[in-house]
């Protein structure tokens, strides 16, 4: 578990968690899975909110600080969320791949112990180049290389650890697990839009839709994707993507903002908040060697309020649609 703390100069950052031992030392927060980490952190958060709310600080510094930690936590969700979309997308392309059986797997001597675990591992993830496997209480990671022979064992320190998650991902998508992984992450996005432009055909997805026209939705947004309703033209539903100015990816969204369009770029800048405490409008724009939007004629000017979706309705869009 890690833990975001404030440091001397006013700002926040995270660390390794830890927990005051009863000998005067500290302890690290393990968990032995995802879900009991997750509903750990659910539990504890409250917990802290209420100790930063409680601070005896000034109240500006008390506001950018819990400003700072809203941010700080939702970058980490929303990088959460568009990874595990990413995986499953990641896996879906691959549901047809052959799988091998245990027994045909093409070892070093030395993995022969982990060879069950890498077989469970490739039944996922049939697409894998390094894979991250426990057994008698060891952790490794192995590589196959060009001839599908995977190697010896080698001790999974955090790096190589990091790495092999990556490679879940990365691999499906036919990138290495060592390439600059913010590179890579927007490259498989790049990938991903057409795969959303799908979702439009759903029946589902339309119905959706439909309902939201109907409560006078015309922005939902989720996890880079923006379903948007273009009523000039009879354009109707559309995919845009979203980002932030500078970057700021991790910006902290102005839930009650609203997006003003002067023009049809393919773009998103949702509304979000400085950590001066200015509230910033959303707008759309053209990426990179896109050239200049196609600007609107002022009397179609439009301020639209934008809603988030959840994140596990788009990873169920993207797999299976748990709700039909």
């Amino acid at each position: 578990m890690t833990e975001l703390v404030a440091t001397e100069e006013g700002g926040v950052r995270w660390r390794d968690r830890r927990i005051p031992h009863e000998s005067g030392g500290v302890r690290m927060d393990h968990h032995p899975d995802r879900d009991t980490a997750l509903a750990s952190a659910e539990n504890l958060n409250p917990t802290l909110a209420a100790a930063l709310a409680g601070r005896d600080m000034p109240e500006p510094d008390k506001t950018s600080l819990t400003l700072k930690v809203r941010k700080a936590l939702q970058s980490r969700q929303r990088l959460d969320t568009e990874e595990a979309l990413m995986l499953v997308e990641a896996v879906r392309r691959h549901r047809d791949t052959p799988r091998q059986p245990p027994n045909a797997l093409r070892l070093h001597p030395d993995t022969e112990p982990f060879r069950d675990a890498l077989a469970r591992e490739l039944l996922i993830y049939p697409y894998l180049r390094v894979a991250l496997l426990s057994a008698d209480g060891r952790t490794v990671v192995v590589y196959r290389d060009a001839n599908d022979l995977w190697s010896k064992p080698y001790y999974a320190g955090e790096k190589t650890a990091v790495s092999a998650m990556r490679a879940r991902i990365a691999n499906g998508f036919k990138y290495h697990q060592d390439q600059h992984w913010g590179q890579v992450k927007a490259r498989i996005r790049a990938e991903l839009l057409p795969r959303a432009n799908q979702l439009l055909q759903l029946a589902s997805v339309q119905r959706m839709l439909a309902e939201a026209l109907a409560r006078g939705e015309r922005v939902l947004v989720s996890n880079g994707i923006v379903f948007w309703y273009e009523p000039d033209g009879q354009l109707g539903w559309m995919i845009k993507s979203t980002t932030s100015d500078k970057g700021e990816d991790g910006a902290t969204l102005w839930q009650e903002g609203t997006i003003i369009s002067t023009n049809h770029g393919r773009l998103v800048v949702l509304p979000y908040i400085k950590e001066n405490g200015d509230l910033v409008r959303g707008h759309t724009k053209n990426g990179p060697g896109d050239g200049r939007a196609k600007p609107r004629h002022p009397d179609h000017y439009v301020e639209i309020p934008f809603r988030e979706l959840r994140g596990d309705l788009m990873i169920g869009l993207f797999g299976e649609l748990p709700y039909e």
